[in-house]
């Protein structure tokens, strides 16, 4: 088994499941817990499970994550990046065309 750390940033806060609520944006570290699996010609490894990091003033809570509420999570938020920039880049053509 490995366990590998990276870290995941949300722009918006976001959730990941009814139960936990919403959280702040931030960036977040995350360990990710896989198997080794024997092949004839490679090795892979299966995603066992995902850790979340939340830290707060005094402590750090562990949040074991489900692969796919996580991956919706990220996604919602770079569509509400997306969205924003699509937005902010709308609103700076108007002024332009404006100001001519």
């Amino acid at each position: 088994m490995r366990t590998r750390s990276s870290s995941v940033s949300f722009e918006h806060p976001f959730t990941l499941n009814r139960g936990l609520g919403e959280l702040p944006a931030g960036t977040y570290a995350i360990e990710i817990d896989e198997e080794e699996i024997q092949a004839t010609d490679r090795t892979a490894y299966r995603r066992l499970a995902i850790y979340l990091y939340v830290e707060n003033f005094a402590s750090t809570r562990t949040i074991a994550v489900i692969p796919a509420d996580l991956e919706s999570a990220l996604k919602r938020d770079l569509t509400s990046v997306l969205s924003q920039a699509g937005a902010d880049a709308s609103e700076r053509v108007v002024r332009r065309g404006s100001a001519v």
